[in-house]
């Protein structure tokens, strides 16, 4: 079984693939399957602090959300009906100001917004909520325990909550896609529907696992501190918020290239999860996966790409 990084996303009717050069999106519509590719080299291939251990893993994850959005953004625009003349005001105004640079300047705003309802969702809301704790202990521990498994009950009851919706199952579905053509490529077979289609939709380096495995990582971060003011706690949470991730993220890359018992172990909990976020794709949903790796694979170059 052959390791490697190359990895994606689900979007809108079909299927994001990053590789180490560039990233191709491929979206269904109708018979026809369409595929955007744009050449992209990763933030931590592009400056040497930037692929530092434990610092690679904040830059990533930017990196990453910046990416996702814009895939999600392209596949959303294939679905749109576009009527020149009920643009709105408003967006007259920025097209104005900003000119061809409007869609970045959207693309960081949402990059932006993103992270902070995720840090006021995930990491204040807890905080905040655990803070009452202290009318009953003291103990620090006990308290940063709490504050941990509310965040944790707080990320498991939303992806219970969007599993539910009609549309975001359809995307789930594209998800497990995603992950049986990774494994088709990772097992080093040829990549055809028939091939793929046995694989698990299951996969160690997902996003969601990834997302579980910072929440366990704050909880043992964050136990080392002691409990000061409710807002002197709230900032420690963002400041160490490089740092969680920077250490998940070297433990999903090793939890993708490693069979030992103790990573399997500590990453189970978040296969289980993706049980949420992961639907048995059709073959149709599969061949859209599988177009987006090759367009992806015929960048890569090399004996790897040849042995496919």
């Amino acid at each position: 079984m052959k390791k490697t990084d190359i990895g994606g996303q689900a979007v809108i009717e079909g299927v994001m693939m990053r590789g180490h050069n560039s990233v191709a999106t491929a979206v269904r519509k109708g018979d026809e399957i369409i595929i955007n590719k744009e050449y992209v080299k990763p933030l931590t291939k592009r400056n040497k602090f930037f692929s530092l251990p434990f610092i690679r893993g904040t830059f990533a994850l930017f990196d990453s959300l910046i990416i996702g959005i814009k895939s999600l953004t392209y596949s959303a625009e294939l679905f749109e009906e576009e009527d020149e003349e009920n643009i709105s005001k408003f967006d007259s105004f920025l097209q104005k100001i900003f000119g061809d640079k409007l869609d970045d300047v959207l693309m960081y705003f949402s990059v932006a917004i993103s992270l902070i309802l995720s840090i006021i969702i995930f990491f204040i809301g807890p905080t905040y909520v655990a803070d009452y704790i202290k009318l009953f202990t003291k103990n620090t521990v006990v308290i940063n325990f709490v504050e941990g498994l509310l965040r944790v009950a707080i990320f498991i009851l939303y992806l219970v909550l969007i599993s539910q919706m009609k549309d975001i199952r359809r995307i789930f579905e594209y998800h497990g896609a995603e992950h049986k053509a990774i494994h088709c490529l990772e097992h080093e077979e040829e990549l055809t529907v028939e091939n793929a289609r046995k694989y698990t939709t299951l996969h160690p380096r997902c996003g969601t696992n990834f997302l579980f495995i910072v929440m366990i990582v704050s909880i043992i971060v964050f136990s080392f501190l002691k409990w000061p003011t409710l807002y002197i706690r709230i900032l420690s949470r963002i400041l160490l918020l490089p740092v969680v991730a920077g250490i998940s993220y070297e433990i999903i890359k090793l939890a993708g290239r490693s069979d030992n018992k103790i990573i399997t172990a500590f990453v189970y909990p978040g296969l289980l999860l993706q049980k949420l976020t992961t639907r048995e794709p059709d073959d149709s949903q599969l061949e859209v996966a599988i177009a987006s790796l090759k367009s992806v694979l015929e960048d890569e170059g090399g004996r790897e790409f040849e042995n496919i």
